[in-house]
């Protein structure tokens, strides 16, 4: 199924393969060879990925184009949701370790004069902060039954 996934994707014109993945196929493909040469610069080799890199990607930009959660994107790949975000995680890092996929610094977005050309949206899933239970100030005092 995930093969299925990418034959369609690309067989895509160009502007609705932007429409879908939020990049046109000439990044994409770019993404290619990052990925390819990460791949060639393993030391160890270890267990196969469960994606072959053009899955990973594809399965990438779906995460960032559509903020849906890993469980989902999980279910749609055929994969278990922890491998989903330790795919993402490798790919961002890949990408942002190549300097070609880099958003353009805090200085280059004052210079623009309030021209935005891009905006990212940081959607990672995080676990939802709780108050720790504890015997403070917010805990009920104990009544005493002595006279």
């Amino acid at each position: 199924m995930p093969h299925e996934r990418l034959e369609r994707g690309l067989k895509m014109n160009r502007t609705l393969f932007k429409r879908r993945t939020g990049v046109y196929p000439e990044t994409f493909i770019g993404m290619e060879a990052v990925l390819l040469e990460r791949e060639g610069a393993k030391k160890r080799s270890g267990r196969p990925a469960a994606l072959n890199p053009a899955e990973q990607r594809l399965l990438t930009l779906e995460f960032w184009r559509e903020y849906r959660t890993s469980a989902h994107l999980g279910d749609d790949w055929g994969i278990h949701e922890t491998t989903v975000q330790r795919t993402v995680e490798r790919v961002e890092a890949a990408m942002m370790a190549s300097g070609q996929f880099r958003l353009p610094g805090k200085k280059a977005l004052k210079e623009a004069e309030n021209v935005f050309q891009m905006i990212a949206v940081d959607a990672t899933e995080t676990p939802c902060e709780r108050p720790k239970k504890s015997n403070g100030a917010g805990t009920a005092a104990k009544k005493s039954v002595t006279l």
